[in-house]
């Protein structure tokens, strides 16, 4: 394999590989709107509990998520929060922009992994770090809601099974 630093393509006048967005080109994420964001761990690590009889049963990492999740409309004013659900190694849930601040999803977001993030080493696991992006999709109308709040409700009811398919189709 190659190894290509940065003082490379900087000496070669080239510019640095970009990264594909996942985001909506030319969409305004500080716009009122209702997001859903799934928001996993580095390598998938199963930190924040288990599924035990289709219920999750968070840990103390899990319980320092769901405080951090619960703290984001003290901290930005024009947010509330709708369904959410953490799983072993990631978090569904819905995020309601519900006036114009100029704050966008991705700030929510970057706030929430930082100090989520502080918490979690602070409490001892210094090894702890969510992965580099996020999922995000904007909710469109009640039938999209609808569907995605049953999503996550299911979602600790699907575990077993989704990693049994997820297994086996590799």
């Amino acid at each position: 394999m190659i190894s290509v630093t940065k003082e490379d393509y900087t000496q070669n006048n080239q510019a640095l590989p970009k990264r594909k967005s996942l985001r909506l080109p030319d969409y305004d994420y500080s716009k009122e709107n209702w997001y859903y964001i799934t928001i996993c761990v580095d390598e998938m690590q199963m930190l924040f509990g288990e599924i035990h009889n289709e219920n999750m049963i968070r840990n103390d990492c899990g319980n320092i998520v769901a405080d951090n999740w619960d703290y984001l409309p003290q901290h930005f004013t024009t947010v509330l929060l709708d369904e959410f659900v953490i799983m072993p190694n990631h978090l569904h849930g819905i995020v309601i922009i519900n006036a114009k601040d100029n704050i966008t999803l991705g700030q929510i977001v970057r706030f929430f992994k930082a100090r989520t993030t502080k918490r979690i080493h602070d409490a001892g696991l210094s090894n702890f770090k969510w992965q580099r992006n996020y999922f995000e999709h904007v909710i469109r109308d009640e039938s999209d809601l609808y569907n995605i709040r049953s999503y996550i409700r299911q979602n600790p009811l699907k575990w077993h099974l989704e990693r049994n398919e997820h297994v086996s189709n590799w």
